[in-house]
């Protein structure tokens, strides 16, 4: 069974940065494309980054703010990452990972049938 826990959300002020977490199990995070999503409320379910097998990247944020996400792997603690540095008070959402277990990224939140519980972002001074 495919399961993502996220963790490392919080309140953090304008500025500051943080290191989101995406750890797997059932599967290994190098077999499929593991994708970031958001969700502030009253919103859709916006892609932001995505990690195929190869280790790729992909952006999907508009393109004056993809400098400030950062997607990573590391295969040896099954884990995905998103670095967001300068955080924004836009940024404020519920940060998702998931996976639709296959090999390539996709924008589209239909394509992904596993995801973690989210982790809570919130910006603020």
């Amino acid at each position: 069974q495919l399961q993502l826990v996220e963790s490392g959300g919080g309140l953090v002020q304008p500025g500051e940065s943080l290191r989101l977490s995406c750890v797997a199990s059932g599967f290994t995070v190098e077999t499929y494309a593991i994708a970031w999503f958001r969700q502030a409320p009253g919103k859709e379910r916006d892609p932001i980054s995505c990690i195929n097998i190869s280790g790729d990247t992909i952006k999907y944020t508009v393109s004056s703010d993809r400098g400030r996400f950062t997607i990573s792997r590391d295969n040896a603690k099954n884990t995905v990452y998103l670095q967001i540095s300068p955080l924004k008070s836009e940024d404020t959402a519920v940060y998702y990972c998931g996976t639709g277990g296959r090999q390539w990224c996709s924008s589209s939140r239909w394509t992904y049938t596993t995801w973690g519980q989210g982790t809570q972002v919130t910006v603020s001074s």
